[in-house]
């Protein structure tokens, strides 16, 4: 469900000047007509270095983002509504095992991407950072911050990397389902009884500073955009990408007769664009950072899964030794 590309890490040397000139002229002019680069056909190490942190990212955020919608599938309202989430939550994880592979093919492995994780070396999306206290939480996780993967992951399946484009393709088309199911069930609360409407506009009046997070930071801050663009592993921006979620979903959220908690949100009718309050980027390194309200919680659970989860994994590398459980 992530966005990606949403940190403030810098490049700090980028050894372009150590490539061979006339193979990266070759590797740019194939991006420029639009071919696909695959694992097996010469890259600039960058190129290798930024599509690893970015497709690692992405399946972080995957794994991560099921744990907030994870813990609602005992509490959703109804057995329909327990069968869709623990779906959902299914596919999420589902989405991270393809980009972990998609990673793989370019040289790090999925223990090392895991290992990064769990001692916070590598980042994941800011969103998932943040509690989801009702019901109502979830359901705009479900709407909201999957729309908004959705913007980024459907312009990226367009990109240069064969493997993850070809991974995009299959996330996008399930997220698609996840997109429909939030807002069949942001709908039934915004129809619903006072008491239902209320908790959904005090969600979503929670969510949307981290959406508008969501996408990282402007364009002017971003030190991975420009290079990120030229090689087509980002196929816009992060301010395109902020503008075009806005154009689809503010109308939609007005529609439902629910409001937006920034007075400055309006669209300029000269420019076509979005104009709104710019959000706290200082808020947004911390909990990129490890200090937001769910960081060590959520990391903990991903320790404990990985450390419960051993035995499997030797026993699957030693298919003929003997293995207890840790409940046995």
């Amino acid at each position: 469900m992530y966005g990606g590309g949403n940190t403030f890490e810098p490049i700090k040397a980028t050894g372009l000047e150590m490539e061979d000139p006339a193979k990266l002229a070759e590797f740019e002019a194939r991006i420029e007509r639009g071919e696909k680069i695959e694992p097996q056909d010469w890259m600039p190490n960058l190129y290798r270095k930024q599509l690893i942190r970015m497709i690692e990212q992405h399946a972080h955020s995957e794994i991560i983002g099921a744990l907030p919608e994870g813990t609602w599938i005992t509490r959703a309202p109804g057995f329909r509504r327990k069968l869709a989430q623990m779906a959902k939550v299914q596919d999420e994880v589902g989405h991270a095992q393809l980009l972990y592979s998609a990673a793989e093919t370019l040289g790090k492995s999925r223990e090392d991407m895991i290992t990064d994780l769990i001692n916070g070396k590598s980042k994941y999306s800011n969103i998932f950072n943040y509690p989801a206290f009702t019901w109502a939480d979830s359901t705009v996780i479900s709407w909201l911050v999957d729309a908004g993967a959705i913007v980024n992951q459907i312009a990226n399946a367009k990109g240069s990397y064969g493997p993850y484009c070809r991974a995009l393709d299959r996330i996008c088309a399930e997220e698609s389902f996840h997109l429909k199911y939030g807002h069949d069930a942001v709908v039934h609360l915004a129809t619903g009884t006072p008491i239902q409407r209320k908790m959904l506009q005090e969600a979503l009046n929670r969510w949307w500073t981290p959406l508008m997070h969501f996408f990282g930071p402007p364009d002017k801050m971003s030190v991975h955009t420009e290079i990120l663009v030229k090689w087509k592993v980002k196929m816009a921006t992060n301010d395109e990408c902020r503008q075009q979620f806005l154009d689809m979903y503010v109308p939609k959220i007005w529609e439902l007769g629910l409001s937006l908690p920034d007075p400055k949100l309006h669209k300029n009718a000269e420019t076509g664009e979005w104009e709104y309050t710019e959000p706290d980027w200082e808020e947004f390194k911390r909990v990129i950072n490890g200090d937001g309200p769910c960081n060590a919680e959520r990391l903990a659970v991903r320790r404990t899964a990985e450390e419960r989860g051993a035995w499997v994994r030797k026993a699957l590398l030693s298919p003929k030794a003997t293995y207890v459980t840790p409940l046995a």
